[in-house]
């Protein structure tokens, strides 16, 4: 990180913060993360077994910087022969290159990078309308090489080559995975134009500055010296210097344990026009990094900042600032937070390109969390419950032919609150809200197309519910963030509050060689998550709609009449 560094007011927190800066000292905290000290998370040696194998992110800049000049050279030839890249992937292999295609310049002429992060129909048409197949290329990221999502997406564009009857498919293809999986197999026998090998010792959400990040990158003309330079002059200066109190990345990471266990846990990100994108990197490398064993700091990213008024006392404020940007009225906001008792730290930018020292500043202070925290910020127990419960859920359909049904309920205008035994649309809402208590929050998880429009109209619905219950409200698309806060939600406190929206398939899309559609599976996926949190009695709320366009705004009436039950009541 360059530039001044981050400030921080603490507020009424002052003294447990500094507290807790004063026992990670003298647990010389530091150093033993700079040396992998495994006994820094756990004195399990089965689980430190696990962790030794996870700690190739502090350094991989450096072992990535010295294959700029081939990655460089090989997506200038690229760019030459095609318009478009499309990324299959899902939470870490996809979220860093969204993000540094968002916020950092790229070179004239370049292709466009788009994620495909999704199951939805409707998203896979939307995006493969804009394609010319012949000019365009396809990013199949999976660490493990078995990411139900992307092997799909990966099947299905490769029928479209097939059935066009293309010439060697493969030169569309390049797959980023782990030695030895399946996937690199499969890009062996399928000729894939290039195959790169990842670091195993990297998990996903850390894989910012590996070949998941900066492949991508390079082909969207991103130049990568100036990022990983950044990165690796940030890794320099954190690693030389044994003082949490000034070594920005572990004193953040200490301030964002100790304020957790104080009951702030709801980290509310607040960037600059720039950094917006950065929001949803950032939570799903902290939600599913520390959200287990029932403990969990919950990022809350897109909120729209508001009056001190509309926040309870479970908050800490990060401001993300790139010098240059506008500020928006966040400084007299973000003062008036301040002056009310809540945390408020502020990660300045001095460039874009400053982003590569950002990514490994929040690694490095979400692995520093985990210690505070006493949990292990590198595994994800919980994820693989949601995908067991889709490959049981697909195979019931394939096994007895019958079609997803969705569970019966009231519903109005063309919105039904699926399973509920309520009379109607507007009790059932209110008894859900009802069980809102102070502390929790509220996840809207949308198995929707994410488009503008309907993030607008969610946005709008997240803004609603904070502002009346006075609750953090998250929004994450499904699947893509049952790879990233998914685990939270299960593994972390009790304390989430959980909106499902689903939704009619007008026009569905078939998987190559498999017997259900992307419709199906996406339901399945929704459902299968819909059954982890009811196995783990978490408070939940399922709505399904007719069709988005309209729906979402019956949704928010719904809502505002039950809010006004509430208030009534």
């Amino acid at each position: 990180m360059s530039g001044d560094g981050p400030t921080a007011r603490f507020g009424p927190a002052t003294d447990a913060v500094a507290e807790a800066l004063d026992r990670a000292q003298a647990n010389d905290v530091a150093r033993r993360l700079w040396a992998a000290d495994l006994s820094l998370w756990t004195q399990n040696p089965l689980v430190q077994n696990q962790i030794a194998e996870s700690l190739g992110w502090l350094r991989v800049a450096e072992a990535m910087r010295a294959g700029v000049d081939d990655l460089t050279t090989w997506s200038a030839e690229i760019a030459g022969q095609v318009d478009d890249v499309v990324l299959l992937g899902m939470g870490g292999s996809s979220l860093a290159p969204e993000v540094m295609s968002a916020v950092i310049p790229q070179a004239e002429g370049s292709p466009q990078l788009t994620v495909l992060d999704t199951t939805d129909p409707a998203a896979i048409r939307r995006v493969e309308s804009g394609l010319d197949l012949n000019r365009s290329l396809f990013i199949v990221a999976s660490k493990s090489g078995g990411t139900l999502e992307t092997a799909t997406l990966a099947e299905y564009f490769w029928s479209r080559y097939v059935a066009a009857g293309a010439d060697s498919p493969g030169r569309h293809f390049v797959a980023i995975t782990d030695p030895g999986t399946s996937l690199a197999a499969l890009a062996q026998d399928h000729a894939y134009a290039r195959v790169f090998l990842n670091p195993p010792d990297i998990g996903g959400r850390y894989s910012a500055l590996s070949f998941f990040g900066l492949v991508p990158a390079a082909l969207a003309g991103i130049d990568l010296e100036p990022l990983l330079d950044r990165a690796i002059a940030a890794g320099q200066s954190s690693a030389a210097n044994p003082s949490v109190n000034t070594n920005p990345p572990i004193t953040v990471g200490v301030a964002l344990g100790a304020l957790a266990r104080t009951g702030r846990d709801k980290l509310t990100l607040v960037p600059s026009a720039s950094l917006r994108p950065v929001g949803a990197w950032v939570e799903q490398l902290v939600a599913e990094s520390t959200g287990k064993e029932g403990q969990g700091i919950v990022p809350v990213d897109g909120e729209p900042l508001g009056e001190p008024g509309v926040y309870d006392n479970d908050r800490v404020f990060i401001e993300l600032a790139l010098t240059g940007d506008s500020d928006d009225g966040r400084a007299p906001r973000l003062d008036a937070l301040a002056d009310a008792g809540h945390p408020v730290i502020t990660l300045p930018l001095d460039d874009p390109y400053d982003l590569g020292a950002h990514f490994l500043t929040w690694e490095l202070a979400t692995a520093v969390a985990g210690s505070m925290l006493d949990i292990n910020p590198f595994d994800q127990p919980s994820v693989a419950e949601s995908k067991d419960n889709t490959d049981r859920v697909l195979g019931q359909i394939t096994a007895t032919g019958a079609p997803f049904d969705m569970p019966a309920g009231p519903s109005a205008n063309g919105v039904l609150a699926a399973g509920s035994q309520a009379p109607d649309l507007a009790t059932a809402l209110t008894g859900w809200l009802s069980s809102v208590n102070p502390g929790d929050y509220i996840s809207i998880q949308a198995y929707l197309d994410r488009t503008p429009a309907h993030d607008a109209d969610l946005r709008a619905i997240q803004a609603l519910l904070r502002d009346s219950l006075h609750v953090a409200v998250t929004l994450g698309y499904g699947p893509r963030f049952l790879h990233s806060t998914g685990q939270l939600h299960k593994g972390g406190p009790d304390t989430g509050v959980f909106l499902q929206i689903t939704i009619d398939h007008q026009h569905d899309v078939e998987v190559s060689g498999r017997s259900y559609t992307f419709g199906t599976l996406i339901d399945a996926q929704a459902l299968g998550d819909f059954e982890s949190l009811a196995a783990r009695e978490r408070r939940r709320f399922r709505l399904h709609l007719n069709d988005s366009a309209t729906d979402l705004d019956q949704v928010a009436t719904a809502l505002r009449t039950a809010l006004q039950n509430i208030n009534i009541a």
